[in-house]
């Protein structure tokens, strides 16, 4: 049995990062050898110097929207229109868009939350739960006074993850420098410590870049409540691959490159499309992967990915490239070494 338990490990609470660095490419980095297991501390901006010319860096372009709402849940004789603004008790984080008016939700709370409640946002934004789903999840129909996009952009805020207690100053620190796609509802945080300037670097070493899509949701940050972890359900998340990045990636595997992914949504991209030899062709769909120890890769040779929670999905997917033991291993190095975790902390790259 796969034991989730077997993928704890201890963490001073204040290892967690509460705000991003104020140069992106100044976070630590652990690099961890594969091959030998050695060990090494370095700052992120060194990942230049461990890739070479015919790699391929493959990139999550997509792009948080400030995906949390909070509301205010109202009898259903009251008009939405009309619905004074009390103190918000509820809450709702937009997981997936399921036509021009519908979204797929984290709600809170859910036991109040029923088909057919209402909810306001504000004078513009209010919303009825169309359906129930599994643990907290509702379709949500929304109502909105102009452009749905804009809209949000004036009500909602970024959906930080709960260990963050911290005010983000500036919202595109929780977004990459390369985001171009609207729709995730959490950051494909490994991304983050890039700066265009790194990335001309590696560039001008002759590293290809292949950007694909993966829509953040629940499957990525949901928590693993199973005691046999091969049992998790995972929630499905949109992807896409173009024809362009597919002829890249291809191309450098081909020619004896390595692939080099940018945070485990591009692994789980690359491998939900892969054939078995490892080939890719342009796709979208939806993915419900689950990667853990036992799994074979098909298409990744290298990663670049921050720290994570406990017991989560998310490091069972980096046991399943390393180890767990090693991975465990590292993470232990780095609570000696006191490094930042999690979401705006320090990465690591496992080649």
């Amino acid at each position: 049995m796969l034991k989730t338990s077997d993928f704890d490990y201890y963490l001073p609470p204040e290892l967690i990062a509460q705000h991003p660095l104020e140069r992106r490419d100044s976070s630590r980095l652990a690099v961890f050898h594969k091959d030998s297991g050695k060990i090494e501390h370095r700052v992120f901006s060194d990942v230049a110097e461990y890739l070479r010319a015919g790699d391929v860096l493959v990139l999550n372009d997509t792009r948080v929207i400030p995906a949390r709402l909070l509301g205010v849940r109202i009898s259903s004789a009251v008009p939405l229109e009309k619905a004074p603004e009390h103190e918000k008790n509820c809450e709702a984080l937009l997981l997936k868009r399921l036509s021009l008016t519908q979204w797929e939700c984290l709600v809170r709370p859910g036991r109040k939350l029923l088909t057919g409640a209402q909810v306001w946002f504000s004078p513009r934004l209010s919303a009825r739960v169309q359906e129930v789903r599994e643990e907290g999840v509702r379709v949500l129909e929304f109502a909105c006074d102009g452009v749905f996009e804009e809209v949000l952009e004036e009500v909602g805020s970024m959906p930080l993850p709960p260990y963050i207690t911290e005010k983000l100053q500036d919202n595109s620190r929780y977004n990459t420098v390369y985001a171009q796609v609207n729709g995730s509802a959490a950051a494909p945080t490994a991304g983050l410590h890039f700066t265009p300037e790194l990335l001309q670097k590696l560039k001008d070493k002759g590293v290809a870049i292949a950007p694909v899509l993966l829509h953040v949701g629940l499957g990525t940050f949901r928590p693993v409540k199973e005691e046999d972890a091969s049992k998790h359900k995972m929630h499905s998340e949109y992807y896409e691959i173009s024809e362009q990045s597919a002829q890249i990636i291809n191309a450098a595997r081909k020619n004896g490159g390595r692939v080099v992914c940018v945070g485990t949504t591009s692994v789980r991209t690359l491998e939900s499309a892969a054939a078995e030899d490892g080939t890719l062709s342009a796709c979208r769909g939806s993915t419900q992967i689950f990667i853990y120890p036992g799994y074979k890769f098909k298409c990744t040779d290298a990663l670049i990915t921050n720290f994570h929670l406990p017991k989560s999905t998310l490091i069972m997917l980096v046991s399943a490239f390393i180890g767990r033991e090693n991975t465990l291993r590292l993470y232990n190095e780095a609570v000696k070494e006191r490094y930042r975790f999690f979401s705006f902390g320090d990465s690591t790259l496992l080649i």
